[in-house]
C-alpha cells in the first residue's frame, strides 16, 4: 500500500505532532527522525508525545516540545484534549500500536501519517507500505524503521541521522552533588570513568554480574574508575557487583534519566547489556561495548558514529522475544558470552 491521499505540502506545514510511546531506547532512537524533521521544517513547531516516565530523556533537546502522558484513562483524555487544541497540520506515528493510533486520531491533525500494518489503518490519511520497501532490504535498525515513515512522506532521510541527546546544566549540577557523597570522586574525574550498566529487562539480556565484576577489574587496570548505574528496583544487582568485585565500584541507583545522560557524556567508555541506557550512552557520543543475548542485534545495535562494538555468542534461535528460553531452558545466548570476549572488545574500542 502506498500513499492513500495526496502529497503533504511540507512548505506550508506549521505544526507537527510525532507520537512515539514506549521505552527509553525507543525514545532515544526516535531522535534521528526528530533531527530529520527539524532540519526540513526549520520554522515549524514540532511536538512529540511520550510516556511521562521516559519524557525526561529529551530534556534539553533543541527544537522539539515534549508532551508527556501518564497512565490512566483520565490522563489520556486530558492529553488528547491538549493535542486537539494544538491544531496540528500533520501527525506522524512512529510506532503504530493501539494507543498511539488513537492519539494520532484524537489530535484532529489535518493529515495523519503511518504504515499499512499499523492498528486501525482507517484512522490515517497517508499510509505507506513498509520500512523494508523504503530501504529496499528486510534487515534494518529501529532508527531506520522510524526514519522510513518520514522518508515515504517526503522528508529527506537518506543520510540516516544518528541518535543524539542533550546534556543539561541542571543535570550536571545535580550529578555533581551526588558524586560529592563519595570520597575521592568528582564529576571532573569523569573522563577517567568506566560506566557500567549491569541490569536488563529480561534474564536473556542480562549478562552475569560476576562477569561484570571482571570487567570492573579490567577497567581499573586501565586506569579507569568503575561506576555502575541501575534503577532503584535493580539495586540488588549493584550491591552484588560492588560486593564481589576485586576493585572499588561506585554505584548509583538514584540517578534521573538526565543525570544518566550527563554521566554517560563524561565517561571514557560504556559497558553494559543491550538496554535503553546503552542507547543513551551512544546518543551522547560515548564509546561503548554492548553485550547482546536474545535481542535482534541488527535492529538494536548502537546507532552512533562513536566507536562501539557488540559482543554476542551466535545462536541459531536468535533473535527471540526473550521472555523465556524455549530451546535450552536457560538463556545460553547471554550465558555463553565470556568476559575475555568483552575485555577484548573494550581494548579495541579504547
Amino acid at each position: 500500500m502506498n500513499n492513500v491521499a495526496g502529497k503533504i505540502d511540507w512548505p506550508n506545514v506549521r505544526r507537527v505532532l510525532v507520537v512515539r510511546l514506549r521505552s527509553i531506547g525507543d525514545t532515544v532512537l526516535a531522535t534521528p527522525s526528530l533531527i530529520a524533521l527539524r532540519r526540513s521544517l526549520p520554522h515549524a513547531e514540532i511536538d512529540i508525545l511520550l510516556e511521562d516516565w521516559v519524557a525526561p530523556v529529551l530534556d534539553g533537546f533543541e527544537g522539539v516540545n515534549v508532551v508527556a502522558v501518564s497512565t490512566g484513562n483520565a490522563a489520556k483524555l486530558t492529553a488528547a484534549r491538549y493535542l486537539r487544541s494544538r491544531r496540528y497540520d500533520v501527525a506522524i506515528n512512529l510506532h503504530g500500536g493501539t494507543t498511539s493510533s488513537i492519539f494520532v486520531r484524537a489530535s484532529g491533525a489535518k493529515q495523519r501519517v503511518g504504515l499499512s500494518h499499523y492498528r486501525y489503518p482507517r484512522l490515517y490519511d497517508h499510509l505507506f507500505s513498509s520500512a523494508a520497501d523504503f530501504w529496499g532490504r528486510s534487515e534494518m535498525h529501529s532508527a531506520e524503521q522510524q526514519l522510513a515513515v518520514l522518508g515515504f512522506a517526503g522528508i529527506p532521510v537518506a543520510d540516516r541521522p544518528k541518535s543524539r541527546l542533550a546534556v543539561t546544566d541542571e543535570a550536571l549540577r545535580s550529578l555533581e552533588a551526588k558524586f560529592g557523597a563519595f570520597d575521592g570522586l568528582r564529576l571532573s574525574d569523569a573522563p577517567s570513568i568506566g560506566l557500567i550498566h549491569p541490569a536488563a529487562a529480561f534474564a536473556s539480556k542480562q549478562w552475569a554480574t560476576g562477569r561484570f565484576a571482571e570487567i570492573a577489574g579490567h577497567l581499573a587496570e586501565r586506569g579507569l574508575k568503575p561506576v555502575a548505574v541501575a534503577a532503584k528496583s535493580e539495586a540488588g544487582i549493584l550491591k552484588k557487583l560492588a560486593a564481589i568485585s576485586a576493585v572499588r565500584v561506585i554505584t548509583f541507583d538514584d540517578l534521573t534519566l538526565p543525570e544518566i545522560t550527563a554521566l554517560s557524556s563524561r565517561a571514557a567508555i560504556f559497558v553494559g547489556n543491550d538496554s535503553g541506557i546503552a542507547h543513551i550512552a551512544s546518543a551522547v557520543g560515548t564509546p561503548s561495548v554492548v553485550v547482546f543475548g536474545s535481542s535482534n542485534r541488527n535492529h538494536w545495535h548502537p546507532w552512533t558514529d562513536a566507536a562501539n562494538e557488540i559482543v554476542f555468542d551466535p545462536m541459531p534461535c536468535q533473535p527471540c522475544a526473550g521472555y523465556e528460553c524455549k530451546v535450552f531452558g536457560e538463556p545460553k545466548c547471554i550465558l555463553n558470552v565470556t568476559a575475555s570476549a568483552v575485555i577484548a572488545a573494550i581494548d579495541r574500542v579504547l
